[in-house]
This record gives C-alpha cells, structure tokens and sequence, in this order.
C-alpha cells in the first residue's frame, strides 16, 4: 500500500519538475522562435526582417545565459543536494589615482562609474564561466530540455486524443496520458548529470582559481603579520618599555638618594615596585594576546571556557571532550570565537550566548548564538571580514545567520583531522 501510495506522489513532483526544467530549458529558444517569427511577420522585402532578428537573438542569448544557468544550478542543488560552483570572477575594486584617473585593472576612466562598467564588460567578456553558460543554453534545451519535455507532451496529446470520438485518436490519447504518468518520476532526473557535466569548470580553471583564491590568501597573511607586528611593537613601546625605563630612572634615583634622603629613596622604591607590577601585568596581557598560556596548556576547550568566564555575556559552552587539534587552527579558532563575542557585546548588544565546538566527519564546527539584535554581516575592513580571511587559510567556512531583530548565529567549519 505504501508502494501504491508513492507513486501518485513520486509521478505528481515528478511532472511539476519537468515542467520547470523544460520550461526553463526552452527560455531561450523561445526568443530564437520569437526572433524568426518577428522576420517573417515583417516580410521578406524590409530590411529589418534580416538584421532584427540576428540582433534579437545575439542579445536575448547574452542576456538569458546567466540567469538560466543559475536556475539549472538553483534546481539541481534544491532536489539532488549537488552543488555546482557558479566560478564566475569577481571584480576587484577600482582605485582612483593621484590624477583623478580610475584604474580598473585593464584602462584608465574619468569616473569610478565608467571604470566599473569597463571592467565589468571585461571581465564578462574574457570569464571562461560565461563561456559555459553559453555553450549550455544551446545544449540544454536539446538535451534535458527534450526529455523533460516528454510527460508534458504525453499529457497534452493525452488531453487531445482522449477529447476525439475516433478509437485510433483514443487509444494514442491514452498511451500519451501512459507515457505521462510513467515517465514524470525520470524525466527531470537527466538535468543533474547534464548540468554537471557541462556547467562545473575544468580542472585547470579549478587549479587556476586556487592559485588565484591562495595568492590572495597569502596576500591577506602577510598584511595580517605585519599589522600584528606593529600592533605588539607599538604596545612594547608605549606601555611596557616606557615603564621600564621610567622604573631604571627610579632605581638609579633611589641609590643616589640611599644616603641623603633614606623616605624619599623607599617611596621611589615602592613607585618602582609597582611600575614593575603592572608592566608584568602589561606583558601577560600582551602575550596573551598572541597566544593565550590557557591555549597552549589546556587546549582549546578550556581556553575558550576560560573565555566565556571573562566575557560579559552570559555564555555557556558545550563541546566534544576529546577535541585537540595543530596548534594553528586551535589558535584561529580560538580568536574567532573571541570576535564573534566581542561582536555580540559591542554592536548587537547580547546579553546572552552559547558556543558549541563539535567534530564531524571533515573537521571542527564551532557555533556561536546571541540573543542580540541582529543585523550582522560581512563588511569590507570588518572583523568578520577578517575572520573569514583568517579562516580561509585554512579552507575554512564561515556562515552568518543574523536577521534584524536577532537572534546571530554564526558557524565556523574548518576541515582538520584530530590529534
């Protein structure tokens, strides 16, 4: 019964999706029939009727081929889970020069608004994605287009023939209305494989990405590294190593005052003595910063326990007991979690969070939750920006669920094996 049941069901979604794909598949080819209908509606004696449609097809295809292939992408990852990367290249930002010139990475504009649109042009023209998606609309709609094609003709000669008094027109009604119903579980099934095979990049424009994603990468780590530097150079010189200086003035003060004035050399002494105190506070905190000793001794799920006790939230954290991993991704983790609820303390204002640090089959996945008020997002120069960048050097993944109105939730998945 359950077998019966599911196949009224299996036949009904299955008909619905062809109907999407051959709809789909059959968008642009509409515009190729409408392009020779307008020539012959216009006669063969205008002029127009030979350079219109030419005109009307080269633009109609140019403009449909991109957000046809993301529909077929869109479907595919909706009813199989495949994802099939889109691979198009990004532009990168435009810079005006000391002359007032825009500098868009292959001419020189008035304005940043005819820079932008130059690029843009460009990059479309010379993106080897672009070129995919048009070879695919010439190929789908004879390929999946067809096929998906076939329960709605059956059904539509089903309507026609079964609507005709003549046995013959009956009888190929009701193998249309056959061919129907037993083909609409299958005939969306060849949209996957098809998209697939011509959508997703070759390998060497995979290779060339990654180059390209582990340029930048590299790009990002070392700006990252000398921005650290300066920051710890900076503190050593305006906090620690001023006060040390000021503590070997005291000193040298106090022994000359040892014999003429014993109170005033104690006093100094004691100034010292404290000056010390906190310049070894400055110095914990400033390593702490770089890595925090709780990291390095415990691992990080106390560390990061240690640093929920420290945070003004109110957060709570679960995570696997056995959870060690290399030293760098520990450390990226654990000043991702540090962001993220500074974050939440400082724009969302959160008063609540709870972090949960699990293993799965790939590698770590760490979720953060406030009840703040939402609204976060990547920003250009932002933290998160940051993070995502600090993330990426070591293939990992970060998502932000952050409606107006809260609550933020954000995930971080870093592929890694444990130790």
């Amino acid at each position: 019964m359950r077998q019966l049941g599911s196949w009224p069901a299996r036949a009904g979604v299955g008909f619905v999706r062809a109907c999407v794909v051959a709809a789909v598949s059959m968008l642009v080819p509409a515009v190729w029939a409408a392009a020779v209908a307008l020539g012959i509606w216009w006669g063969a004696g205008n002029p127009w009727s030979w350079v219109a449609p030419f005109v009307l097809v080269a633009v109609g295809t140019l403009a449909l081929s991109r957000p046809v292939c993301r529909m077929f992408r869109f479907l595919v990852a909706r009813w199989t889970a495949t994802v099939i990367p889109a691979g198009y290249r990004k532009a990168p930002p435009v810079t005006q020069l000391s002359t007032g010139y825009w500098w868009n990475g292959f001419s020189y504009e008035r304005s940043s608004r005819d820079a932008r649109m130059d690029q843009g042009w460009r990059i479309r023209w010379s993106d080897p994605a672009n070129w995919r998606d048009l070879r695919f609309t010439a190929i789908a709609p004879i390929t999946v287009g067809v096929i998906a094609a076939v329960p709605p003709a059956g059904l539509a000669g089903a309507v026609i023939g079964l609507s005709q008094p003549a046995l013959p027109a009956r009888a190929l009604g009701l193998l249309g209305l056959v061919v129907a119903v037993a083909g609409a579980p299958y005939a969306w099934r060849s949209v996957e494989p098809v998209t697939a095979r011509f959508l997703r990049a070759s390998p060497a424009m995979v290779l060339a990405d990654r180059v390209e994603e582990l340029t930048a990468q590299r790009a990002d780590t070392t700006v990252a590294q000398a921005a650290e530097i300066r920051r710890i150079e900076r503190d050593l010189h305006d906090g620690a190593q001023a006060r040390l200086v000021g503590l070997g003035l005291s000193l040298a003060t106090a022994e000359k005052l040892m014999e003429t004035d014993p109170e005033q050399a104690r006093a100094l002494m004691r100034e010292a003595r404290s000056g010390a105190a906190t310049s070894l506070t400055e110095l914990r905190e400033l390593v702490k910063g770089i890595n925090p000793p709780v990291l390095t001794e415990r691992g990080l799920v106390d560390a990061v326990r240690a640093l929920a006790l420290d945070s003004p939230l109110e957060a709570a954290v679960s995570a696997d007991v056995q959870l060690h991993l290399d030293p760098p991704i520990e450390s990226a983790v654990y000043f991702g979690i540090a962001e993220v609820l500074t974050n939440a303390v400082k724009h969302a204002r959160a008063t609540r969070a709870r972090i949960s640090l699990t293993r799965d089959d790939t590698g770590i996945v760490v979720d953060v939750e406030d009840n703040g008020r939402g609204g976060a997002g990547l920003r250009t120069g932002g933290g998160l920006a940051g993070l995502r960048r600090r993330l990426a050097v070591f293939d990992g993944i970060l998502e932000i669920t952050s409606p107006v109105g809260g609550p933020t939730r954000v995930r971080m998945m870093v592929p890694c094996e444990s130790l």
